[in-house]
């Protein structure tokens, strides 16, 4: 493939996976984040340019997923670095910020596996389909429709168990509209 036509594609693409992508980290991560991952996704797709397959979008996802964790990880080693130097050095006042709202679905995707979270995650907030879902979490199609039908299923027992509802559980037979 020409530089022109390796060019065109990527061009024809980006639109479409940055806007995307650019929600999938926003519901993730802080925003200072999810730029720095987006970025490194898109030079990844840049590089890769020849390995991303019809359906785009789903494989971004797993790339996108891949580096999340990667700077996830960066982010651990540096909050151990502080905390070293916080015992030889203490800083003079510790204040606490606000605490963030916690709703009934937040704490109940705490629960939840670090998997199981991202399996509805990726159902629910970004629409993809359990194929779409497979490709993005690298397994099978099969694993992921599974995988999703479990998460779904503790996902509603953690919200019963919280006295919270979960969806429409009631019948809606012989009601009227």
């Amino acid at each position: 493939m020409n530089v022109d036509s390796r060019r065109a594609r990527f061009e024809a693409l980006a639109p479409e996976v940055i806007d995307a992508v650019r929600r999938y980290l926003a519901r993730r991560t802080d925003p200072a984040t999810a730029d720095d991952v987006l970025s490194e996704t898109l030079l990844i797709c840049w590089r890769r340019l020849d390995e991303i397959p019809e359906e785009h979008l789903p494989w971004a996802y797993g790339v996108a997923r891949n580096c999340l964790a990667n700077a996830e990880r960066g982010h651990r080693r540096q909050f151990r670095l502080a905390a070293r130097i916080s015992r030889l050095d203490p800083p003079p006042a510790v204040v606490d910020g606000p605490a963030p709202p916690d709703g009934d679905l937040t704490a109940a995707l705490r629960e939840l596996t670090v998997k199981d979270a991202e399996i509805l995650r990726l159902w629910a907030w970004e629409d993809l389909a359990p194929a779409e879902i497979a490709v993005a979490m690298g397994i099978t199609a099969n694993a992921a429709s599974i995988r999703l039908h479990r998460a779904k299923q503790k996902l509603r027992d953690l919200l019963r168990k919280n006295g919270c509802p979960a969806g429409h559980e009631e019948s809606t037979e012989r009601r009227r509209p």
